[in-house]
């Protein structure tokens, strides 16, 4: 039986085209009809995934090729959802490593190749969007093979098969310079001979390892996993291990889904070797192991990096509060911050000293800012602190987790972007052309550095550099890192900001607020061009009175104001301050609201009370 089966995953960096070539397998190997209207990027599913075009959870779907069913894992190419990919490389047994002809393999390309190389898993080597101008596929070809000599690959694992392709336009080949540019049968072919069979014993009493988890409106809690021996038949009555052992809960199996196509079809039985879904359970999670009540050993799981970073959840106390979302009390946000813990593995959530507050734990500002992005989409009210680095002490000595950040720029720019990021205590490692007047430079920096930094290199670079950052390690602590070199205008009253005052304001800074918006007392309403912080009343109108003017009053003309993103106004906070999510409006505010409250907490930091 599972002679006729194949399990692969498609690793690569974001935006290299994983999802993408997935859907044109889809397309050719008839999973589809012909008239069938099917999405773009049919994988991504969740809505953020389709706004932002990255994928953020991993996902399964199947192909049946010739006289073989190829379960396909699709994983995330950003380094915050690192977790994900972790957990999902124990279902495969072989992996697409997909590289952009131009960019090469980036940071995420060698942790997730590093994680696969580690389990044994046989590699295919794509060399993808070959129809770029700027391709350059032998010297791309040539960095992988370093990248797999980096890693400790072994012998068989450097003897991987090419290919070049264009999932876009649904073609690969062997052979660059003479193959047909067709289809991509070469490599559903090429799946099928060097990818191996599972190896299991389906004598076995049957065993799975559950390694992904939904809820589904009809059918409660979902566990996607793969079954490591044995059969699994629909109400046969089985148990869940932890890790350690001890038996989670006994339950039945009430519904056995195999994944055909994008949907999940229910069967009565699913062999060895197979990716299925299974419902009918209250307690168990990811990472147990789904067993026949004979067995008493579980199956082991994969480690998992722990988490990097942190912020703190804690309920909306604006005056605005309550008047944009349904979800307020500290239970509510205790109670998704669990749930979330309990599906993603790389999330942790703990309580904090002061009430009604959470410490969210993540990879990087991106995974958290999805995160409660989410929770906002759902009708949420939170405020939300600056993200802050785990610090950790290791022998005695404080440490902290340090990147590698790989930067793509003009050449122009380079001086720029080096001279900010020796600001933020980063080392410089290496530097080259890339070609095209780009130059490649290799940083190692602290986390703690690079938080807010993202903007401001889009702002050097004009929009044309790119940026790519992977946890390296924790090193020893840099010291003291420079914040934010301006201050912040902030609002004396409440009200509905007025045009005459915003205009007359605009050459105290850059405004975050437009005219007709809610403000209240201690909310962040702009950027002061200076280094301290000002007060300033953004409801004063115009002075009218019964005397005609000589002239006609002019129209304001208000500078358009500045607008962030949710992971932006994240970075740019100080201690001080918070973000306010609800699901209309983000704002910025102070944590104190009143000036006198400010300056209380000012004098207590200073005196160390």
């Amino acid at each position: 039986m599972t002679q006729t089966l194949r399990n692969i995953a498609i690793i690569a960096h974001v935006d290299h085209g994983k999802t993408t070539l997935i859907d044109s397998i889809l397309q050719q190997s008839g999973t589809f009809r012909q008239n069938q209207q099917v999405d773009e990027r049919v994988m991504d599913s969740n809505d953020l995934e389709k706004e932002r075009g990255i994928t953020i959870l991993a996902k399964c779907t199947s192909v049946h090729w010739k006289d073989t069913k190829i379960n396909i894992i699709d994983t995330p190419g950003h380094a915050d959802f690192g977790g994900e990919v972790e957990r999902v490389l124990s279902m495969a047994d072989g992996v697409i490593l997909l590289t952009d002809s131009a960019e090469g393999p980036l940071p995420q390309t060698k942790f997730v190749l590093g994680k696969a190389l580690n389990l044994g898993l046989k590699p295919i080597v794509i060399i993808n969007k070959i129809d770029r101008g700027d391709a350059r596929p032998n010297e791309v070809l040539d960095e992988v093979f370093d990248l797999f000599i980096s890693l400790d690959a072994t012998e068989e694992q450097l003897d991987f098969p090419i290919m070049y392709a264009s999932g876009r336009d649904g073609w690969c080949t062997d052979d660059l310079e003479n193959g047909a540019r067709e289809n991509l049968e070469p490599l559903l072919d090429l799946i099928v001979k060097h990818v191996p069979a599972p190896d299991v014993n389906s004598d076995a009493p049957f065993s799975m390892l559950a390694t992904l988890l939904q809820a589904d409106p009809f059918l409660g809690r979902v566990l996607t996993g793969r079954v490591y021996s044995g059969t699994a038949k629909t109400n046969m009555s089985v148990k869940a291990m932890g890790l350690d052992g001890k038996t989670v809960e006994t339950f039945r199996l009430t519904k056995l889904l195999s994944f055909h196509g994008i949907d999940r079809v229910p069967v009565d039985s699913a062999q060895a070797g197979d990716i299925i879904c299974v419902a009918g359970m209250k307690k168990t999670s990811v990472s147990d192991t789904i067993c026949d009540l004979s067995v008493d050993v579980p199956i082991k799981s994969q480690p998992i990096d722990p988490p990097t970073m942190a912020v703190t959840i804690s309920v909306n106390n604006s005056p605005l509060a309550g008047t944009e979302g349904k979800k307020l009390t500290s239970i509510m946000i205790r109670d998704r911050l669990r749930a979330e813990a309990e599906t993603n593995v790389a999330v942790r959530v703990s309580e904090t000293a002061e009430k009604d507050a959470f410490e969210l734990a993540g990879r990087g500002e991106l995974q958290l800012g999805v995160l409660i992005e989410t929770m906002r989409r759902e009708g949420f009210e939170l405020s939300v602190s600056r993200p802050r680095v785990l610090i950790k002490t290791i022998d005695g000595k404080k440490q902290e987790p340090y990147e590698e950040v790989i930067i793509d720029v003009d050449d122009e720019y380079t001086g720029t972007v080096i001279e900010k990021m020796t600001q933020r205590k980063a080392e410089l490692q290496e530097m080259r052309p890339s070609g095209a007047g780009k130059t490649r430079i290799i940083f190692f920096a602290p986390s703690r550095g690079l938080i807010g930094y993202q903007s401001q290199f889009l702002t050097d670079t004009r929009g044309t550099g790119l940026m790519n950052r992977l946890f390296h390690s924790y090193a020893p602590y840099k010291g003291d890192i420079a914040g934010r070199h301006y201050g912040v205008l902030i609002s004396t009253d409440k009200g509905n900001a007025v045009p005459y005052a915003l205009f007359n304001l605009e050459d105290r800074g850059v405004m975050f607020v437009g005219a007709g918006e809610k403000v209240y007392q201690g909310m962040i309403v702009g950027e002061h061009t200076r280094g301290n912080d000002l007060d300033i009343n953004v409801l004063k109108g115009k002075k009218l009175s019964n005397v005609r003017a000589s002239g006609t009053d002019e129209s304001v003309t208000l500078t358009p104001h500045r607008v962030m993103s949710l992971e932006e106004m994240m970075s740019y906070v100080n201690d001080d301050e918070l973000v306010e999510v609800t699901p209309l409006n983000l704002r910025l505010r102070k944590k104190h609201l009143s000036p006198s409250d400010r300056t209380l907490a000012k004098k207590a930091i200073k005196t160390g009370s």
